[in-house]
């Protein structure tokens, strides 16, 4: 489950994008050129020309990526029904003997602890256990998303299976949220709560899973398909994986936190696609949310990664603008265009050499 980053904070931060706007740099007009090789100057000649080549090859994939934005927009593959909010059910219960995080018994949202995430030897078991879970569960999940199913009903499902196993599903009651996991459909971001919506061929949806069991949590998310889903959708999803993929395989003990973002991004960038900033990795363990905050966009935040810790990778990107907007419920974000987004996540374990993915089947 995302945390927010506060408007100051990701306002310090960006990734570069290209400027949509026209310029001579995106002319369609044919390009040519006769490098000229002074017979008295070869290698400076040569030199000249690789630099040439360098700036032209450059530009065919900046040209690749505008054409690839002008396609997405003048070419729609489906209309999609805006998202509206409809029936939310009551809270489900959950039995006395499941121990419950201590935030359950108010509606405040809790502080981002400033306490890093770091294990012995018993912590990584309970942490392995905890995510371990999470991920059973997020996959059985996925199984139950088919047209005409609600939202409800896979939060229903997942509830029973995680109190099934002597867990608390830890959103349920985190700030008052009502639910115990999150699904975010199509132009939502993140953090979109269980209603009566019936899913519709050629969604797409986020099922958010966590799960609180022996006093550890363990976090995780997919984006699943809803029938048959456009090109457009697919590519967003299969590109968002890969993102999350490559900014876990930077991780190890000793490196800096700040270059999960510039992997990320640079990956996201080939296809055109958004990061979004708002919203960020964290640690995760005895406690939901904790720094490090993790930022998956281009940054220079300070900090390395230590063995023993654990912490989230969740990037979520868009088809269109990165910029959101939030219902009155104060959780359901959606971008602002309405385009689509898409999120992974998991759970890491920081090693010597390596991450280990705590929250893989």
């Amino acid at each position: 489950m995302a945390s927010s980053v506060a408007a100051s904070i990701s306002s310090c931060f960006h990734g570069e994008h290209l400027s949509s706007s026209r310029s001579s740099l995106f002319s369609r007009d044919t390009l040519t050129f006769s490098p000229f090789i002074s017979s008295g100057n070869n290698s400076n000649g040569r030199k000249q020309f690789l630099v040439l080549a360098k700036r032209l090859s450059g530009l065919e994939e900046a040209m690749r990526i505008r054409r690839e934005r002008e396609q997405r927009t003048t070419n729609p593959t489906k209309r999609r029904t805006p998202l509206r909010r409809l029936k939310v059910s009551p809270r489900l219960p959950v039995p006395d003997h499941i121990q419950k995080p201590p935030y359950v018994s108010t509606k405040v949202l809790p502080e981002i602890s400033s306490e890093f995430q770091i294990h012995d030897e018993e912590g990584i078991e309970r942490m392995r256990a905890a995510c371990h879970l999470a991920a059973k569960v997020l996959e059985y999940a996925g199984t139950l998303v088919r047209p005409s199913v609600t939202t409800n009903e896979i939060d229903k499902a997942v509830h029973q299976m995680i109190i099934d196993n002597g867990a608390y599903p830890s959103p349920l009651g985190y700030g008052g949220f009502p639910k115990s996991v999150c699904t975010s459909v199509n132009e939502c971001m993140c953090h979109g709560i269980p209603d009566s919506r019936q899913l519709q061929d050629g969604d797409i949806i986020n099922i958010d899973v966590t799960v609180y069991l022996n006093g550890y949590h363990g976090d995780t998310s997919k984006t699943f398909f809803c029938g048959n889903v456009d090109d457009a959708a697919k590519r967003l999803v299969k590109v968002t994986e890969e993102c999350m993929e490559r900014g876990i395989a930077v991780c190890k003990d000793g490196a800096l936190f700040r270059k999960i973002g510039k992997r990320i991004s640079e990956h996201a960038e080939k296809f055109g696609f958004g990061v979004v900033e708002r919203f960020v990795g964290h640690g995760v363990g005895t406690v939901f949310h904790s720094e490090p905050l993790i930022l998956h966009h281009r940054n220079e935040k300070p900090g390395s990664m230590v063995k023993g810790q654990t912490f989230t990778i969740e990037p979520i990107l868009t088809l269109g603008t990165t910029e959101c907007i939030t219902w009155e419920d104060n959780w359901t974000t959606l971008t602002r265009d309405g385009s689509l987004a898409a999120q992974f996540e998991h759970t890491i374990l920081i090693t010597a050499t390596g991450a280990e993915i705590l929250t893989k089947c």
